[in-house]
This record gives structure tokens, sequence and C-alpha cells, in this order.
């Protein structure tokens, strides 16, 4: 399906309902109501997560895991349950396959580390794109100065699609891994997923899949997929901050060596000789964020029950409309547009500088993001130093795209062309 058709849109009463779980928006910003904006650098929580994380401070807060008291044996079946719904939520075989991360950048340096750096030998290749956030950038080129291997880069088009043709060419003899991004957190490109797993697996080259701008927004079937690694943060899904999940095939789980040491990663510890816990406890040293694992539990069930596909054609609407009426404006650039995208607009306006344009919106009470949005590289692209960008989550309006479009009039006030 095209991102950008509005079929079966939600009803304002749903999208009204779906606003008052989210006690933040009846804040205001300097006298103006808060027009919340920047969903892609981090969502709202609703009510159920607040107060999930809340019962359990409140009634069973305790160490997770060998506790024999009724506190710890709650708290441990309350944070293993999450985890269990994270591996139904996104198609995963078996909740052991789901490691708890701080979030998508821990998930994805686990993997460089752990899985890629014992692998990788002088002259091989690890291929990303071009449109990559930095935590799928960074920790890949960490892991290629430690072992002399190389990094690949897919290029992009102007739109921000993907080079497909190019990214299936650069999978050569020597590739020993593919890190991609299921959607651009500076763009909203959605990549063709299945398909560069496909084109990767063909050659024997194993997939991590940044799912940070993803999950919230598109249904995700790692099973389906075949992806081997997917990673993801619960902030962005409406969860707490400081909480993710990495997804990996067991086998390779099972094959990989802890990447730190602590309590709870071990079976048994001497002096002489450590032996590790069994998966995923293997990759969880020291005492986790249980009470952010549980709230991240709590968002997947609030989800779950509006529907992605349901949220997805809503906030496709609202991009439909906010590119439509950014386009009518001659001093705006929107820069990237793909056929395949989330509810992300990235812009630059000739008469202002991105930061002034933050500062006057914010003024009207309106959040968006303004910056690189930690993809450097894709700024380079563009030949710009910064972008606006306004994201969209289920809690948005058309309303609140026009106080967006209000703010952008004050703009062109303040800085004429």
């Amino acid at each position: 399906m095209n991102l950008l058709e509005p079929v079966g849109i939600p009803d304002t009463e749903a999208v009204m309902g779906w606003r008052s779980d989210f006690p933040i928006l009846r804040e205001s910003v300097h006298g103006k109501p808060l027009v919340y904006l920047d969903n892609a650098a981090t969502t709202q929580k609703p009510a159920s997560v607040i107060a999930a994380e809340q019962a359990y401070y409140e009634h069973d807060n305790a160490n997770v895991h060998r506790g024999v008291h009724l506190l710890s044996q709650r708290a441990t079946d309350a944070y293993e349950g999450a985890r269990a719904r994270i591996a139904r939520f996104i198609g995963a075989a078996h909740e052991k396959e789901i490691v708890y991360t701080r979030g998508t950048t821990e998930a994805i340096n686990l993997v460089a580390q752990s899985y890629a750096r014992p692998r990788l030998q002088p002259g091989d290749e690890v291929l990303i794109t071009a449109m990559e956030h930095h935590s799928n950038i960074v920790p890949w080129q960490l892991v290629c100065a430690q072992t002399g291997a190389l990094l690949k880069v897919t290029p992009i088009d102007d739109d921000g699609t993907l080079d497909l043709d190019v990214y299936e060419r650069l999978l050569g003899p020597r590739t020993r891994m593919a890190a991609v991004s299921h959607a651009s957190n500076a763009l909203g490109t959605v990549n063709p997923l299945a398909q560069m797993i496909e084109l990767a697996h063909a050659r024997g080259v194993p997939v991590l899949v940044d799912g940070a701008q993803a999950i919230a927004h598109l249904p995700v079937d790692v099973a389906a997929l075949d992806c081997d690694f997917y990673a993801f943060s619960g902030h962005k899904i409406y969860g707490p901050t400081g909480i993710g999940a990495l997804y990996a095939k067991a086998a390779l789980l099972d094959a990989m060596p802890p990447w730190q040491g602590g309590g709870d990663m071990i079976r048994s510890v001497t002096f002489e000789k450590t032996e590790y816990n069994v998966i995923p406890w293997r990759f969880e040293a020291g005492t986790p964020n249980i009470a952010g694992a549980i709230g991240l539990g709590a968002a997947l069930d609030y989800v779950s029950v509006i529907g992605l596909e349901v949220a997805q054609r809503h906030e496709a609407d609202l991009l439909a409309y906010a590119n439509a009426a950014l386009r009518a404006m001659p001093n705006v650039r929107i820069i990237g547009m793909a056929k395949q995208k989330l509810g992300i607009v990235s812009f630059v306006m000739e008469n202002a500088h991105a930061h002034d344009i933050g500062t006057i919106l914010d003024q009207c009470g309106v959040a968006v993001r303004t910056g690189h949005h930690c993809a450097m590289p894709v700024m380079e692209r563009y030949g710009v130093p910064a972008t606006v960008r306004a994201s969209f989550a289920l809690y948005n309006t058309r309303a609140e795209v026009d106080a967006l479009l209000d703010g952008l009039a004050r703009v062109e006030e303040v800085f004429p062309l």
C-alpha cells in the first residue's frame, strides 16, 4: 500500500479519544496549547504506561530473578511477561529471542561487538545505507577500525529512495554484514526491507534492521521478514525511555559471546572460570530497567488495542495534508519525497535557518525538531546544514498541522524574503 493513501481514515471522535489518553497533551507552552510534532525523537506516553510503571514501584518493587520472596517473584513475572509480550508483538518464535537493551543504540552496538567483531577480518565488508542514523553508522565504524574491515554505503536518490540496484551490487563476496534502517528518521523513507533481506541472504549475508522509526508505525513480523536481528526503542512507541529490545534468531544468539559481564548473565563464577547463562539472559548483565520493561509491555498493549494499521492510515492522512500545504509555499523545500514514507516531513525555508524556525514555532506552542537529526550524512547529501522536521503520531490532528502552518506564516513575517 502507498503509505500516502488516506484510505479508511479514523474519524475525529476516535482520534480525540486517543488524545485523551495522553496527559501531557493537556499542557500549555508559552501560553499556547501544546502542539507536539516531535514524535520521531520520542513519543508521548499514555496514562496506562505511566500507571504500569507507578504500580510496579508502589506494589512490586524488587529485583528480578532468583529472589524467593513474593515481591521478587511478582517483579520477575511482570518483567518476563513483558518480554513475552514483545516477542508476540514482533512475531518472534520465542521470548528467548528477545534481549532487553537500553534502546536501539545499545542493541546495534551489542550486535556489532558480539556478533560481527569476532567474525570480521581485514578486507571484509559491512554494508549500510546513506540514510542511516548515527546509531547505525558509528558502531560499524568502530568495529571496522577494530578489525580492518571496510564500511560500504548504499546511496540514495534525490527523493530519498534507496538505490536498490547499487545495494545489490555492493553485496559482494567479502560482505559479512548488512545493517539497514527499516525507515529513515530524517526523511521518513520506508525501505523495501523484505527484498533487501532476500538479496542479502541469497549471498549468505546476515541482516540487522534498525527498527527505531518503524516500530510505532508499521506492523513488524520478524519471522516473515526473516531478518537476523531487529532493534527498537521503547520510547519511540509510546513507552518509557531507557528501555528497548534486540530480536535475534536463537541460533545466532547461542553462538554469540557475552558483550558485558556482571551479575545475572552468569551460571557459575570462580576465580578460574565463569560459565555464562543461557540466552537471552547471557546478554543482560546487572540489574535491568524493570519498570521500563513493564512500561514497554503496557505500551505495546495500548498500541495493539488501537491497531498499527489504523494509526498508520491516520498518520498517512496527516502527512498528505502537510505535504500539500508545504508544497504550496514557494519558499519551502521538502527534503525527501519517497513514495513510501512514514509520517515525517523534513523541510528548509529559503529565508530562515532551521533553528530560527524552530524557536519561532516553539513560541507558537508547536514542538518540532531542528538540526541534523543524528543523520549528518543525509544533510550533506542534500546540501543543507539542518532541516525542520515535523513528525506525526496517532494523537496528532489536522488542526495541529494548521498550527504548524500558522507558525510558518509567522516565520515569514519575521524573516521576509
